[in-house]
């Protein structure tokens, strides 16, 4: 099968490609004015990398960069270290950065390539469900901080990200499941066809050489390529649009749950909680049927995806909220649904509603 190329456009366009076996293809997103190439990766995947060292090896000098595992990775001291190694090798304007991981080597190694020397290229090669569908599309990076996720980074779009399917044959089930936290979350906020394949598949038959899975992937990515490309620094699209918000959809919730959670909790499993949520919260605000909430719990569910909580706080949680980055002032803000595909902001929900809904998905009273 072709390799699939998703652009996306704005004011720096790249192509995002979705196919088996294209560590060959890397050269040919990074460019011929590429001198040297420091490939940050995850420490645990040494074996993994290693065709994508072997191909860059072969037209540029390659220097490693392995980071820790996860969210550990998304701190200052981790990209301080990143920056030092850059500076002892004379890493220039005219080098560039490749990043080979999960979504928290996507999000650390974009924000080592967007804050050095002011910004250098940087390829993604997404080693995840969750990396490919989205963190390696729409040029957002970032670290955490103990206030929460996410809090500190920068727009700094890629020149190319390579979704290389094969590298998910490596992936351990659950984290392959929770991927589809965020493909889910595509499917209500934009495309409904997502949601009726996933409903019309056994977990068992999405692999890394599934067709279907290959078909949510491109899906998921298109969503992303659209919204971003409308809406790249999430400032709003035309016409009262939520543009670039709508990504955020069930992850206020979320963000909430890991911090509380310590990370402990896989961010796919937190969206599909978060998600749930926001779903309960859209019907107390009367915008969402019942029957649209109830398909929330049945597609997360079908995958294997929690969609209930009760291990913390409603203060907690709301206190966590509070600090969330898509907050205005002492506003919260929420993207609802009013139906499939058509969501808007929900700014300033009343703490009544904000603590029946975490009731609703089994929230301690």
């Amino acid at each position: 099968m072709r390799d699939t190329v998703v652009r996306v456009t704005g004011p720096a366009p790249y192509d995002v490609l979705i196919g088996h076996d294209l560590a060959e293809r890397l050269p040919q997103l990074l460019g011929v004015n590429v001198q040297r190439v420091a490939v940050v990766f995850a420490d645990a995947l040494t074996e993994l990398v290693r065709p994508v060292l072997d191909s860059l090896a072969a037209a540029y000098d390659v220097m490693v960069l392995p980071i820790p595992d996860g969210e550990r990775a998304k701190l200052a001291a981790v990209a301080v270290s990143c920056w030092e190694a850059l500076g002892e090798a004379g890493f220039t304007r005219s080098d560039a950065i490749v990043t080979f991981g999960g979504g928290a080597t996507t999000d650390l190694g974009g924000f080592v390539a967007a804050t050095w020397l002011r910004g250098v290229r940087v390829v993604h090669v997404p080693t995840t469900l969750l990396g490919m569908v989205d963190a390696a599309v729409g040029g957002k990076t970032g670290i955490n901080t103990r206030s929460g996720k996410n809090l500190v980074g920068s727009f700094h779009e890629p020149a190319g990200v390579l979704c290389d399917l094969s590298t998910l044959r490596s992936l351990p089930r659950a984290e392959l499941l929770a991927g589809l936290g965020e493909v889910v979350k595509c499917g209500f906020i934009a495309d409904p066809a997502i949601l009726d394949l996933v409903e019309s598949t056994a977990p068992s038959r999405l692999d890394a050489d599934s067709p279907v899975l290959r078909e949510l992937v491109e899906r998921a990515v298109r969503v992303k390529a659209a919204v971003v490309s409308a809406d790249l620094k999430e400032t709003g699209g035309s016409a009262g649009d939520p543009g670039r918000e709508i990504l955020n959809y069930g992850h206020t919730m979320a963000h909430a749950i890991e911090r509380t959670e310590d990370y402990r909790i896989r961010h796919g499993e937190a969206v599909a909680i978060g998600c749930v949520y926001v779903a309960e919260l859209a019907s107390r605000a009367g915008t969402l049927d019942p029957e649209i909430v109830a398909r929330h719990r049945r597609v997360f569910a079908h995958v294997g995806l929690p969609t209930t909580y009760s291990q913390a706080s409603f203060d907690d949680l709301h206190d966590a909220m509070r600090v969330d980055k898509k907050a205005r002032g002492s506003q919260l803000r929420f993207i609802v649904l009013s139906d499939l595909a058509v969501p808007s902001v929900l700014a300033g929900p009343s703490v009544v509603d904000l603590r029946d809904a975490y009731a609703a998905i089994g929230g301690p009273a």
